[in-house]
């Protein structure tokens, strides 16, 4: 099962760089060892599932979640309780081929259930990451303080003192 940071790294896999948004899953071979490093094949069917699995959490992480894209990927999985010696696992059955997308998606709805709120975009409008908020009062705004913070409170300050007049 994929946990909060492979989630994370797959809504972050569409970064701005040098003020350009770039997309680190167009490149089949990057997302095809991302999909590796995660248990995943890397077929050609598993990375268009992929990519669709990311394209609607990103739109559900800022704003209304699209329903009939995640029922899509989820059509025809099922977790069938399994009991041994160690007691009581939830063993995931589907298409091979949308197994990581569903566990992506499934990661997504856990985040969502454990941490209400928590996963959310950077308020940097010029920024397409997203973070989870782990700080204790939830008030964590940016992806990263020292790059989208540091540069929106520079730029407010900025604004303020230019609005003011000189003594």
């Amino acid at each position: 099962m994929l946990d909060e940071q492979a989630l994370i790294e797959a809504l972050n896999s569409t970064p701005v760089v040098d003020g350009r948004p770039q997309d680190r899953w167009a490149d089949d071979a990057a997302l095809r060892q991302w999909a590796h490093r995660h248990g995943g094949s890397g077929d050609p069917a598993t990375t268009t599932w992929l990519r669709t699995a990311r394209d609607a959490l990103q739109a559900a992480t800022r704003g209304a979640v699209p329903e009939a894209d995640l029922r899509r990927i989820l059509a025809g999985v099922q977790q069938l309780p399994e009991v041994d010696a160690s007691g009581l696992r939830w063993r995931l059955c589907g298409p091979p081929d949308r197994m990581l997308a569903v566990q992506l998606v499934l990661a997504w709805f856990d985040v969502q259930a454990r941490l209400p709120g928590r996963l959310r975009p950077c308020d940097n409008t010029e920024c397409r990451l997203f973070h989870l908020d782990r700080s204790r009062a939830n008030t964590a705004r940016w992806c990263s303080m020292k790059t989208c913070g540091n540069r929106l409170k520079a730029r407010r300050h900025q604004q303020r003192t230019r609005r003011e007049p000189a003594p």
